[in-house]
């Protein structure tokens, strides 16, 4: 199959589009039955969770197990987390065929990642990122491939600005902005320095954080201008979140049924799942019970008391 035929342009969407909605990179959930579930209801963009641009390049198994993809699942970006410039163009050439941009992870908060030298270290290292930016333009010449960030911002938003401005010179495509720092966790997100962003860059920017719902998506984007919505823990607990839905309406269930099986998701991906997107249909006792299943079995079972099953 060529998967380089179908392949889409990003950047056009942001020109058709005020609001380009896409589900961001989630580690073990972001994969490929997932994606195609969420492109039925509304997401524009999709991003395959953080893949480790090392092991990406050294270990065939390492890409079988991170990087699926089929011929509808685009458009499609691939995000790394990486810490310079060769192994990130290496991987971007790689994968280049098979989706339609490639992203840096410079914003992911754990302690591992930013002791190896990845995620939200890398907004204390802008010439890295822009050599890494350089690299990928050097290698994939096809200027509708897109080349992102996602990022966190600074305490001193001054260094946000200047961290973003950097990146656009060098080439950056768009940048995606979580509005709290790499030490926050459950605060608020902080509005003013998604919008500071938009208004000192000229490159589309999206912003990402506290998205639960449809209002919410619709309020950050008028406080803010930006480009496009990125959303997470909202599509997980509902999926159907683009479409204007306040819970996970039982088709959904069944389509991720469905789709899940079709694509071969493992049971455990499956249960998680389902586990997110039934917390606000069952109570909270019942939950307990349903998140002990260790068959599909059980699932399909209890599920035959809400007609959700397929």
């Amino acid at each position: 199959m060529d998967f380089e035929s179908n392949q889409k342009n990003i950047l056009e969407l942001f020109e058709s589009k005020p609001c380009v909605t896409m589900c961001a990179p989630m580690v073990r959930y972001s994969k490929l039955p997932f994606r195609m579930l969420v492109r039925r209801y509304c997401c524009d963009v999709a991003f395959t969770p953080m893949m480790i641009s090392h092991s990406f390049l050294e270990s065939a198994n390492a890409r079988d197990s991170d990087f699926t993809t089929s011929y509808e699942d685009r458009p499609l970006v691939a995000q790394f987390a990486a810490k310079n410039a060769v192994e990130l163009s290496e991987c971007a050439e790689l994968i280049y065929s098979q989706t339609d941009g490639i992203d840096l992870n410079c914003g992911c908060p754990q302690r591992w990642a930013m002791s190896d030298g990845y995620g939200a270290c890398l907004l204390e290292k802008p010439e890295i990122v822009q050599d890494m930016i350089h690299q990928v333009r050097n290698r994939i010449s096809d200027s509708r491939y897109t080349v992102s960030l996602k990022i966190r911002v600074h305490d001193d938003l001054r260094k946000t600005v200047e961290y973003c401005k950097r990146a656009e010179q060098a080439g950056v495509s768009f940048i995606s902005v979580h509005g709290r720092t790499k030490s926050q966790r459950n605060e608020p997100i902080n509005v003013d320095a998604i919008k500071l962003v938009k208004e000192n860059v000229s490159i589309p920017v999206v912003g990402n954080g506290d998205v639960f719902h449809l209002d919410d998506i619709v309020t950050l984007q008028e406080a803010t201008g930006v480009n496009g919505v990125m959303c997470a823990r909202g599509l997980l607990q509902n999926p159907t979140l683009f479409t204007g839905t306040d819970r996970t309406p039982s088709n959904c269930v069944t389509d991720w049924i469905d789709t899940a099986v079709s694509f071969g998701a493992t049971f455990t991906s499956l249960h998680h799942h389902l586990i997110f997107m039934l917390e606000k249909i069952m109570p909270k006792a019942e939950r307990k019970l349903f998140n002990t299943y260790s068959s599909f079995a059980c699932v399909l079972d209890h599920l035959e008391c809400y007609n959700l099953s397929s």
